[in-house]
């Protein structure tokens, strides 16, 4: 429902900033289907993001999946932080866009930077964030894109906004999809992930896109960081084939 903006929720969408909980207009499921194809309309504007590496060489177009694959120990967070504090739409009213700001198994410090740095900026106004915690239970871990996601469609498709949805850190959503399939006793596949993996990340990356007479769209900024720096690890590996571009750190 509305007034999901400018507020901060858990991984399950309980608010953890003090407010009262939001008035829901409707109940939906967060298992949404993904956008068909033929539904698509075809991607053409653009969203600046603040950062001129993104947005002269790799621009992000409204309706894309746009991800950044990162090495260890660099500042991937920094750079979600200032992608959602600047990233707004050139030529269009700023109520017109909206941002997600997903936090998957993230530590305490870190969701407290998020936290802090939006409210800072005065982009918390324009922001829903989702913030799952590292000491929380795995498979929070696996519900938490996706009740943001659902969250997303909402505003796009019945607020009539441009949703910009950063999602960080997908490995930790992976590793979490592992220690679950591995708990079901499933057969283990390349490096131990479930065999599925390509289609459960499709499951969540495809929930992008502009639909054709809609008014908003839902655009994706995934960033995982790729283990052991290594680009054929089957977590960005895999991204990369469901994704469009990538910007590697």
């Amino acid at each position: 429902g509305p007034g999901m903006l400018g507020r901060v929720f858990d991984g399950l969408g309980r608010p953890v900033d003090g407010g009262p909980p939001v008035a829901a207009r409707e109940w939906r499921r967060i298992d949404a289907r993904a956008m068909n194809p033929a539904e698509r309309a075809l991607p053409r504007d653009f969203i600046e993001t603040g950062i001129s590496a993104i947005d002269l060489t790799n621009s992000l177009i409204r309706g894309q999946k746009l991800p950044i694959f990162s090495g260890g120990g660099l500042p991937h967070d920094r750079l979600a932080i200032q992608i959602a504090r600047h990233a707004r739409l050139r030529g269009a009213p700023a109520e017109s866009f909206a941002i997600v700001f997903v936090g998957i198994g993230v530590a305490h410090d870190a969701a407290e930077q998020f936290r802090r740095a939006m409210a800072e900026s005065g982009a918390l106004g324009h922001t829903a964030m989702f913030l799952n915690l590292a000491s929380e239970p795995s498979p929070q871990r696996l519900l938490t894109p996706r009740v943001a996601l659902t969250a997303a469609e909402y505003l796009a498709f019945d607020e009539g906004r441009h949703v910009l949805v950063v999602l960080t850190d997908m490995t930790n959503y992976c590793e979490a999809l592992r220690e679950v399939s591995a708990r079901h006793g499933e057969i283990p596949s390349r490096k131990g992930y479930p065999g599925y993996l390509y289609s459960d990340l499709a499951t969540i990356y495809e929930r992008a896109g502009a639909a054709r007479g809609a008014k908003g769209t839902v655009t994706q900024l995934p960033i995982l960081t790729m283990p052991s720096d290594d680009i054929s690890h089957p977590i960005p590996d895999l991204t990369g084939y469901i994704t469009e571009g990538q910007i590697v750190l």
